[in-house]
């Protein structure tokens, strides 16, 4: 029977042990966990997952975070070698990690590290992110929970905001991100009403100025009475770089810019302005993770197993829209080259300039329907004569 290691590594999801539930429960196989990602193939940290069954494996499925243990472990030259010898030493014939962009990049070495060795190893890629950044998909599996709690989350903000807004006038909202504002812009997936946050959302993609975004704030409080702002992290300012909080084994992670611009705000206006930052809840609340994302995540895990049973290697499932005017998905496979030399995938100017196209395209991914909220009664006024 074939030996199979399979991964998890990077920012965790909502619905990643999804596609771990996928792939093991549509394969026949020895599997083995690698626990914490990279670092459990460099220090040989493979645990058995043979008493695992069906059964089992499915309570598996609901629970948001890395299951096998996740992490961002930078790799050096040296390390790809020893991991390749550790999988042969164990007579792993076959990887299988679920992960972004620099996990597909790692898998593409890791396999060209074998061939160098001699050793015949087969590398499958599942796909996974929480900021649609990946490229070479239409979506990754991740995405869609994240969006559904960006959206539901800052339209409550909002709403509480709106209640006190004789009290309280701008709340500047920061999400994930990144380098690019696919989950930004997702916040006003359920705005309904003109009155209702967000107000504006700033994007990566987009430049803008310190002096602009006061401009903004001060006509649309002297328009609501309030200002509900969404910005992402990787957007920069008047000096053009991102806020970093540290450096993490030479990744940057991003976050603060809510707060420089809070500050700015209240300085400029005197207006009551508050930052807040939604948090790790973005990739991990299962209370409201988007079935249809659940769903696919499980599917791309069922695909990989059946690309490990066609001998394919090299590759990554991807995710594709059918010509239908319903939502239909197809999977197929990506090189994992083309995937690591994609970078990160920007928001398009289309979904920027055309918000309506954007969340035309974003409804199903997200799937589950959302009650909409009526009108604010404070918009309603009483005659005194």
């Amino acid at each position: 029977m074939k030996k199979i290691a399979i991964g998890q590594a990077g920012g965790p999801t909502a619905v990643m042990n999804a596609s771990l539930v996928g792939f093991l429960q549509n394969i026949e196989a020895e599997f083995y966990g690698v626990m914490y990602g990279y670092q459990g193939l460099v220090d040989c940290n493979f645990i058995p997952l043979l008493e695992l069954g069906n059964d089992k494996l499915h309570g598996y499925k609901n629970i948001p975070g890395a299951c096998l243990g996740s992490g961002r472990f930078h790799m050096k030259n040296e390390d790809f070698v020893t991991a390749v010898k550790n999988l042969r030493m164990n007579d792993i014939q076959t990887l299988v990690f679920i992960g972004g962009n620099g996990t597909m990049w790692t898998l593409h070495k890791l396999s060209e590290t074998a061939k160098l060795l001699g050793y015949n190893l087969q590398v499958i890629g599942i796909p996974k992110t929480v900021d649609n950044d990946l490229s070479n998909t239409d979506h990754a599996p991740g995405y869609g929970s994240a969006a559904k709690y960006v959206s539901l989350s800052v339209r409550d903000i909002s709403k509480d905001l709106e209640s006190m807004k004789n009290f309280e006038q701008v709340r500047i909202i920061e999400t994930m991100g990144r380098n690019v504002g696919w989950l930004a812009a997702a916040s006003g997936l359920y705005k309904s009403h003109e009155l209702e946050g967000p107000h504006k959302i700033y994007l990566p993609e987009q430049s803008t100025t310190s002096k602009e975004i006061l401009s903004d704030i001060k006509e649309i409080v002297k328009e609501y009475g309030f200002a509900s702002i969404v910005v992402s992290e990787g957007v920069t300012l008047d000096n053009n770089q991102t806020i970093e909080k540290t450096i993490v084994n030479g990744r940057k992670i991003l976050g603060g810019i809510s707060q420089q611009i809070a500050e700015f705000i209240k300085n400029e206006t005197g207006l009551t302005t508050r930052d807040e930052i939604l948090g790790m809840n973005q990739r991990s609340s299962q209370v409201y993770s988007s079935n249809q994302d659940k769903q696919e995540a499980y599917e791309v895990g069922r695909m990989a197993a059946r690309l490990v049973e066609k001998d394919e290697s090299n590759v990554m499932v991807s995710l594709n829209l059918k010509n239908t005017f319903e939502y239909e998905l197809f999977f197929s496979t990506t090189p994992l080259k083309e995937v690591a030399d994609g970078g990160e995938r920007q928001l398009p100017d289309e979904f920027i300039k055309h918000r309506d196209r954007f969340y035309k395209w974003l409804k199903p991914i997200v799937g589950d329907e959302v009650e909409k909220y009526p009108p604010s009664l404070m918009q309603r006024r009483v005659r005194t004569s």
